[in-house]
């Protein structure tokens, strides 16, 4: 992936997350940002696989990036309020570090730390996801019988 952005600062809920090209992506892929989620959330490229979505979604999350949320939800996953409901949870954690545990081709399950005003905490899901037209979306989290 090409180096696409020289400095990005996400300024979103009055909270201003700095990230410059050769910081380390928040994802925990190890890779430099701009080389990782740095291109997919500026809209440069898409997420090849749903793990690189997976993976840009959490940095959303980090970065409180709710436009991004939204427009990567599956269009039938949209539920009224979808916004605001994101940013209400984004007002009561700051996310500190995502873990992969198991990926296949449209579900990847993750453990994701964060830290409330009252306790750190960890919530694990198993994200579905599916291609459309060459770009992936998230469908939700998996549930009995998926």
């Amino acid at each position: 992936m090409d180096s696409f952005l020289l400095e990005s600062d996400f300024l979103f809920e009055n909270r201003k997350l700095q990230m410059k090209k050769n910081d380390k992506c928040p994802c925990g892929s190890g890779t430099k940002f701009n080389d990782c989620c740095g291109g997919i959330l500026a809209g440069h490229c898409k997420a090849k696989t749903a793990e690189e979505l997976m993976r840009s979604r959490y940095v959303a999350y980090v970065a409180k990036n709710v436009d991004y949320l939204v427009r990567t939800t599956h269009p039938n996953a949209r539920e009224e309020g979808l916004a605001d409901s994101i940013r209400k949870w984004m007002r009561q954690v700051e996310w500190l570090k995502l873990h992969v545990v198991a990926t296949t081709e449209d579900r990847v399950e993750f453990v994701a730390e964060y830290i409330t005003s009252t306790a750190p905490g960890r919530h694990h899901e198993c994200s579905v996801f599916q291609c459309l037209e060459g770009e992936w979306f998230y469908l939700g989290e998996e549930t009995e019988g998926d």
